[in-house]
């Protein structure tokens, strides 16, 4: 990587906690700045336009959260295991400063910003397509019911958890939060795991 990458990277990383606590109106050049030490030209010699920064801003946020929230899940052997273990970070171990970057994002950006709700689309897109995977190995192995709709119970997931987390921001406790974990353990209990007299 060259300076001017590393550079880049620098005010890309320093950029997404801003976005991710301030939202795009309220994050302004001068934040930027400050975060990273260098001028308004400095910034620009690297990107074309706010939006641009905001955009890579958001891919670095996505990326930090979601890899915290996958790391060693092919290691639990049991798939409703490793959804709940995705669902337990999701709600215990915020890994950027401001919540979750797909629910902040996607907010800010649904009053016409079609370049971020694009990377938000695209960010949901993938996180339901992890989940997914984990359901239909789930069902090959024998853990999963053979009946579980792998879409439905993905959207679920990610529903419960970016309704609980809202709920909770409005709220400013995590109560909401933790109810949907109660919830959706409960739902992977009873709906998904295949029952113990099936196992036998």
């Amino acid at each position: 990587m060259n300076k001017g990458e590393e550079t880049r990277q620098k005010i890309i990383a320093a950029a997404a906690p801003l976005f991710n606590k301030q939202g795009y109106a309220g994050c302004v050049i001068k934040d930027i700045m400050a975060a990273t030490g260098l001028e308004k030209g400095g910034i620009y010699r690297h990107f074309e336009s706010k939006e641009e920064i905001a955009a890579e801003a958001f891919d670095y946020a996505w990326l930090v959260a979601f890899a915290a929230r996958r790391q060693g899940l092919e290691d639990i052997p049991d798939h409703v295991d490793r959804l709940k273990q995705h669902i337990a970070r999701f709600v215990t171990r915020p890994s950027i400063p401001g919540g979750c970057p797909l629910l902040n994002t996607g907010v800010d950006s649904d009053n016409g910003n079609p370049i971020l709700r694009e990377r938000v689309r695209n960010a949901l897109r993938g996180w339901q397509k992890m989940l997914r995977s984990i359901i239909v190995e789930g069902i090959a192995a024998g853990t999963i019911r053979q009946d579980a709709d792998a879409e439905k119970v993905s959207r679920l997931i990610i529903s419960g958890l970016e309704g609980g987390m809202l709920v909770s921001r409005i709220e400013k406790n995590d109560e909401a939060l933790k109810d949907a974990l109660e919830h959706l353990d409960t739902y992977l209990e009873a709906t998904v795991r295949v029952p113990k007299f099936q196992k036998a």
